[in-house]
């Protein structure tokens, strides 16, 4: 059995690493001067961002693989998630800068409605950040400026300067994944052929009529990415989310269907996964234009 240890505020966090909390809310440590730690699996109450600065295989697990992460890795959690791994029992030096920040410091900020939009605090371990030597520095200068705060005098300004500074850091982070993206065209195209692969196998068996039309979480599990990673990679791909995309397909596969004319629509409804084929109908004019039959009547 895997053991856990529960960490629920960055004080928390801080305690188990053996160093000082100058503010109860967010911290940015310096995991070079930390002392040598032993590997543990931690369930987290808190967002982490960590800056790896060396190769480390031995530092991150996903699932039940290791990575080999090169220099300038930034990776990403959210409250709720566990992160670390099994303990060796051999020591290791961390080394890299860590930012972690609770919720509670975004309460009341325009921050805190738009957290869901950083999808990449649900980015499986292997879908990390690379980071140029430029971008490292962009981080690390973010990072500094959040440290200088909270260690400095503090006013009534402190928090949103902070708030602001993380902020930045997030947004600096998106430009990054979308340049990540972009240098990795070749790979997003394999993912995406085999995306198309895995729908065209599905709705040429009896998948759909068992378990209905496939779900993004599915398709994502399959290929073998993180659901939120997945959706990124379709939207900057097709400029259509993986849902609208996989709908897209199913539709595709509607109208062939329709042009049996064996096939009564709600035999075609029923073998997509619907289980009513008003429903069908429904989604069938929302993404077509019109009825199922008057599609059938036209072709």
């Amino acid at each position: 059995m895997e053991k856990i240890i529960k960490l629920n505020t960055v004080k928390d966090y801080n305690d188990f690493l053996g160093i000082d909390t100058p503010h109860p809310l967010v911290g940015v440590i310096d995991a070079s001067k930390i002392k040598p730690l032993h590997h543990i699996r931690k369930s987290i109450g808190f967002y982490v961002i960590y800056l790896k600065d060396i190769k480390c295989a031995d530092q991150i697990k996903y699932g039940r693989k290791f990575y080999d992460f090169q220099e300038e890795t930034l990776v990403f959690a959210a409250p709720g998630q566990v992160i670390g791994n099994d303990d060796t029992g051999e020591p290791f030096q961390p080394k890299g800068w860590w930012l972690t920040f609770q919720p509670e410091l975004l309460h009341g900020t325009p921050l805190s409605r738009h957290m869901q939009d950083y999808t990449f605090f649900s980015y499986a371990v292997n879908e990390a950040l690379h980071l140029s030597k430029q971008e490292r520095q962009t981080v690390i200068d973010c990072m500094m400026k959040i440290d200088d705060e909270i260690k400095g005098a503090t006013d009534r300004h402190s928090n949103l300067i902070v708030v602001s500074a993380i902020e930045l850091l997030l947004n600096y982070c998106i430009r990054f994944y979308d340049r990540q993206f972009i240098t990795r065209k070749k790979e997003n195209k394999d993912a995406l052929s085999s995306f198309e692969a895995l729908l065209n196998d599905y709705f040429t068996s009896d998948k759909p009529s068992k378990f209905g039309t496939p779900t993004v979480a599915y398709c994502a599990d399959q290929l073998h990415l993180s659901a939120n990673y997945f959706g990124d990679l379709i939207k900057k791909e097709t400029g259509s989310s993986a849902q609208e995309y996989i709908l897209a397909k199913t539709m595709d596969t509607a109208k062939e269907w329709l042009a049996d004319p064996d096939k009564s629509i709600s035999d075609v409804a029923y073998a997509l996964g619907y289980q009513y084929p008003q429903y069908f109908s429904k989604a069938f004019k929302r993404i077509v234009g019109c009825s199922p039959n008057e599609y059938r009547t036209l072709n």
